[in-house]
């Protein structure tokens, strides 16, 4: 595609490979990237756990490995805080042993930087251990119905993640405006949509971004002008992104969306808590 000049447009991934525009000039990724997501955890723990000793089950792919080393990287001369890790393949039909050694590694605090499964492989099996570390979940595996239910909503109890989108099961945006015209959408031109379903947030939201770099672009709408226009985005914020998230871009910068806010699992349901975290990779990636 890039071969061809076709504009890709905020690619459904959050791996760094998407934000890459020297290699990459005409692909954008769009959600938080996962070295970000990494970033936001190790700025965390340093300012609220700084003797904590950390343990790192990782899917062995692109996720796993950016996740990890946004970790390694935010942690900087703390790195050594990570006593432990283990991968795993997507494939693997246990992950039983690798939490086990994780487990006797003496780890305090514990992260799964894995898919929906995996994760919630990890949550059930650190619950039947019976030991409670400090627990951390990527934002990919925070379904409660497809990962904290099936991993055991008690084990579950207490895990920080992150979000960047609003909750509309959350009655906190019930008469949010943004939230509403959301649902007034889907209404009207997805009736049978599940509005619980996270892809119907992310493509209205990925969608409305859409429009933003269209609206910039006026009439001139050849490939270079709309990759001109999507990497000169400043401050956008879609009607889904929480509070204080915004939307930018540059020539030498391809990830959108690079903040977050830290959320807590109480038992029922996640709560948001602290400020919106920025977790900026781009001088610092070695790109």
């Amino acid at each position: 595609m890039n071969a061809k000049k076709v504009p890709q447009l905020f690619v459904g991934s959050g791996a760094t490979k998407f934000g890459d525009p020297k290699k990459f000039p005409w692909t954008m990724g769009w959600m938080p990237n996962y070295q970000s997501e990494g970033r936001i955890y190790a700025r965390y723990i340093l300012d609220n756990f700084p003797s904590a000793k950390i343990a790192v089950f990782w899917q062995n792919d692109d996720s796993g490995k950016d996740q990890f080393k946004g970790l390694r990287d935010g942690l900087g001369d703390k790195a050594s805080m990570i006593i432990a890790d283990k991968s795993y393949e997507v494939t693997d039909p246990s992950i039983d042993s690798q939490i086990v050694t994780l487990r006797d590694s003496g780890a305090d605090t514990f992260f799964s930087l894995a898919a929906p499964k995996g994760s919630a492989q990890a949550i059930r099996k650190v619950g039947e251990i019976g030991r409670k570390p400090r627990f951390f979940v990527a934002n990919v595996s925070t379904s409660v119905a497809s990962v904290l239910k099936p991993a055991g909503l008690q084990n579950a109890k207490d895990i920080i993640s992150t979000a960047y989108l609003k909750d509309p099961t959350d009655p906190a945006w019930k008469d949010d405006p943004g939230v509403q015209g959301w649902r007034s959408f889907m209404d009207k031109y997805y009736a049978d949509g599940d509005k619980t379903d996270w892809n119907t947030l992310y493509g209205y939201a990925a969608a409305q971004t859409m429009v933003q770099v269209l609206r910039q672009c006026g009439d001139d709408l050849t490939r270079e002008n709309i990759m001109r226009q999507a990497s000169n985005l400043k401050d956008f914020s879609s009607d889904m992104l929480l509070p204080g998230i915004k939307i930018n871009t540059s020539p030498d910068d391809f990830f959108p969306i690079e903040q977050m806010q830290l959320m807590k699992f109480d038992g029922q349901a996640w709560q948001r808590f602290g400020d919106v975290i920025t977790g900026d990779i781009i001088e610092h990636a070695g790109r």
